[in-house]
């Protein structure tokens, strides 16, 4: 019994700390600009961009994800895997941005 509850216990520790470590990194939209246009990030660190425009965009990726950016909204993505990711908005393909994602 003492060592199902030391095993449970020390799951949850390493769950918990790992969960710790995650960043949350911010990238603006202003003018149809994100800002700043590469991030660095590590696996399990949330992307929060932040739409300061008065009109919708969106942080997609080419045959991956979408993330929906509505007027003065914020919206995020927790990286899964290492590698670059390379997005832009579907409405402003001009508006172009890149995260660098290594291993934790």
């Amino acid at each position: 019994m003492r060592q199902s509850i030391f095993i449970a216990a020390t799951l949850a520790f390493a769950l918990i700390g790992s969960a710790a470590h995650a960043e949350t990194i911010q990238v603006k939209i202003d003018k149809l600009v994100f800002n700043p246009i590469d991030v660095q990030a590590k696996v399990g660190d949330t992307i929060e961009w932040v739409n300061n425009d008065p009109f919708a965009h969106t942080a997609t990726v080419k045959g991956g994800w979408e993330v929906m950016l509505p007027p003065k909204k914020a919206g995020t993505y927790v990286v899964t895997e290492a590698g670059m990711i390379d997005y832009y908005c579907r409405f402003h393909p001009n508006m172009k941005g890149r995260i660098i994602v290594s291993a934790k």
